[in-house]
């Protein structure tokens, strides 16, 4: 869930919540540098891994901390499963407004 507001990259919000402790949409997370990963399956440590270094953007009101990707038959889907146990306290916001934006 978002609240009322998008930050860039987002153009627009979702949400009709105000709730300030919501993120908006848009908003960069990276997962903790210190969150043990060394007992998830390899595929999922590789996705925890490009969460550590690169982040996600939110971009939906679907489920909390729900993760999507681009399907594809190389990926083991019971082991992406097991990203469900990663929780959402694992995550900081990076602070992203020093950053160029378009125009």
């Amino acid at each position: 869930e978002t609240r009322r507001a998008f930050v860039y990259p987002a153009r627009h919000f979702a949400s009709e919540s105000t709730d300030p402790d919501l993120p908006a949409m848009g908003q960069r997370v990276r997962l903790r540098r210190g969150y043990p990963i060394a007992g998830f399956p390899r595929q999922a440590r590789v996705v925890l891994r490009a969460l550590k270094r690169y982040g996600m953007l939110l971009a939906d009101n679907g489920s909390p901390w729900f993760v999507s990707g681009a399907p594809d038959p190389g990926w083991d889907n019971d082991a992406l499963h097991a990203l469900h146990r990663v929780p959402g306290r694992a995550f900081e916001v990076v602070d992203t407004s020093s950053l160029p934006r378009p125009g």
